[in-house]
């Protein structure tokens, strides 16, 4: 399995806070049967003031690490991309890091408010060559009164990663709704972990690839999980998404979500 979405890089955001936890978070990795990880700190102006050069240079040094313990795990370079309206000439630049060598990049939307003109940013991105993955849009907060906003990014063609964690359960009943939602109208492309530790955030994705797996199929399970994933990291388009079914929660379903608050 191949995870795009991770802050195991050491000392650089909320991820992991020394190498021993990155080295610890690449053998939980390993186990669960990833082969490639994507290092993808935050890249958000303000509160993680990251560069290409300092997180290729700890790239680097986590690959000797690895080497070292006999760590048998590919590091991709990568950011977690805050929304910012110059993305795409940072991204032409080379300031902003990509997925590998691909046009693909991470693009995270702000967790607790719509992010205003976000499709005229997306096509401005794309028209420049460029292809956002928007991470974990089942978790934001303005999901319930903004569906239609992420159906339209997808519907544009952009790439929409949701969280392992979201399909498990783990991040609770509100994300693991939406990401079975989005996962039953066809409007997933990848699953990442978004790891940022070994205890309430490890890495991991064959929990939630099972769960897929039981639910759509073994195909869609591993198109999620390896087959996207790959043909990211090749620069090649994602496959095609399956015909879109858009599902009307059942009544009883509507107030349920009322209760919770989730509409």
């Amino acid at each position: 399995m191949i995870d795009l979405h991770s802050h195991i890089l050491f000392g650089i955001d909320d991820g992991a806070k020394d190498i021993e936890m990155s080295l610890a978070m690449a053998r939980l990795a390993v186990a669960d049967g990833t082969t490639h990880i994507a290092c993808t700190p935050h890249f958000m102006p303000g509160v993680y003031e990251n560069n290409v050069p300092a997180i290729t240079k700890l790239i680097a040094t986590l690959e000797i690490a690895f080497l070292e313990k006999n760590i048998n795990l590919t590091l991709i370079r990568g950011g977690d991309i805050h929304i910012a309206p110059d993305i795409a000439e940072k991204l032409s630049n080379g300031s902003l890091p990509t997925l590998g060598k691909s046009k693909y990049f991470l693009f995270e939307p702000p967790h607790h408010v719509v992010p205003p003109g976000v499709m005229q940013l997306c096509k401005g991105i794309m028209n420049a060559g460029y292809m956002p993955v928007l991470t974990h849009p089942e978790r934001l907060t303005w999901i319930e009164k903004n569906y239609k906003l992420i159906c339209a990014l997808d519907e544009l063609g952009v790439v929409v990663q949701i969280t392992a964690g979201s399909i498990t359960g783990t991040f609770g009943k509100r994300s693991q709704y939406w990401s079975e939602r989005m996962l039953d109208e066809g409007r997933v492309d990848i699953i990442a972990s978004d790891a940022h530790n070994i205890r309430s955030r490890p890495p991991g994705l064959s929990r939630a690839r099972d769960v897929v797996a039981k639910r759509l199929g073994e195909a869609a399970a591993t198109l999620m999980v390896k087959v996207n994933p790959d043909c990211i990291l090749q620069n090649l388009p994602v496959s095609p998404k399956p015909e879109r079914h858009v599902i009307e929660p059942k009544s009883e379903k509507k107030g349920f979500l009322a209760r919770m608050g989730f509409e």
